[in-house]
């Protein structure tokens, strides 16, 4: 049996065989380094570049999105404070409102009773003026008739004159 290959050279290897490997090995990492190693590492140092940059992209959205929901409770707050004065604001208004139209119904009724007394006495006077006149004329129907009676004769007529002037003269 032929041997090409002698076992025994792996454990003794010879100077030639080694300076061939160490320089085929050399040749490979140099190789590998250029166009393996290098684009690896670089694309690890891309991939870990793209990683940092999206988690700092991720830190930013996070502190944008808690500064939007600050902002929007602040919003919200606001909102709901200035809803409360809106509220208070309307509240008030329709109680002045209502007392502004109480207040003038209550001098609408005052003018209008006033108004209601002032024409019941415009026409009680006007009544009174009225029965005035014709008891006057009544009276004065009666006075004439009972003169025309009493006073057919001169000398009665003339005792009743000076008893007439004389009465007037007095009470003045």
């Amino acid at each position: 049996m032929i041997l090409l290959f002698d076992p025994i050279s792996l454990i003794t290897p010879d100077i030639g065989y080694t300076f061939w490997t160490l320089l085929a090995f050399v040749i490979f990492w140099i190789i590998a380094g250029k166009y393996a190693v290098k684009p690896i590492v670089s694309s690890i140092e891309a991939r870990n570049q793209k990683i940092e940059d999206e988690l700092l992209s991720a830190q930013k959205a996070r502190q944008e999105f808690e500064q939007l929901k600050s902002q929007n409770d602040d919003l919200l707050k606001s909102a709901r404070e200035e809803r409360q004065i809106m509220l208070i604001e309307a509240k008030k208004d329709a109680d002045s409102f209502r007392s502004a139209e109480m207040a003038k119904a209550k001098e609408d009724a005052t003018r209008l009773l006033e108004q209601a007394k002032s024409e019941i006495e415009n026409q009680k006077r006007a009544a009174i003026n009225e029965v005035k006149k014709e008891v006057g004329a009544i009276s004065i129907g009666i006075a004439e008739k009972l003169v025309r009676e009493k006073l057919s004769d001169s000398a009665s007529q003339q005792s009743l004159v000076t008893k007439l002037v004389n009465e007037s003269l007095s009470s003045n």
